[in-house]
């Protein structure tokens, strides 16, 4: 995958909070960044896990570090981090959701 959805700015914010660094007890995860990557392609697409693209990983790998990133409070954190700059972008209302 040749084009990311994070800039080096927000993964610079981000690569000190996510687990399995290197310096990290236990198991290290191969590509921190491209995990991220792969659990926004979720969030953007709304795809069922089992569509993730092969250039990600195997999806049930991807899920199941999800999951325990989810258990222990990592996405909160990231989010915290990126968030002091929030890029209103992509924010959009759908009229057909508004009740007038």
């Amino acid at each position: 995958m040749d084009r990311f959805v994070l800039t080096d700015a927000q993964w610079a914010k981000m690569e000190p909070l996510c687990l399995g660094k290197k310096t990290d007890r236990g198991r290290s995860g191969q590509d921190n960044r491209l995990f991220i990557e792969a659990v926004l392609w979720i969030a953007r697409t709304g795809s069922p896990w089992r569509d993730l693209p092969t250039y990600f990983g195997r999806w049930n790998s991807v899920y199941s570090r999800y999951s325990d990133w989810m258990k222990a409070g990592v996405f909160k954190r990231l989010f915290e981090a990126v968030s002091d700059e929030a890029d209103m972008e992509y924010a959009m209302i759908d009229g057909t959701v508004v009740r007038v």
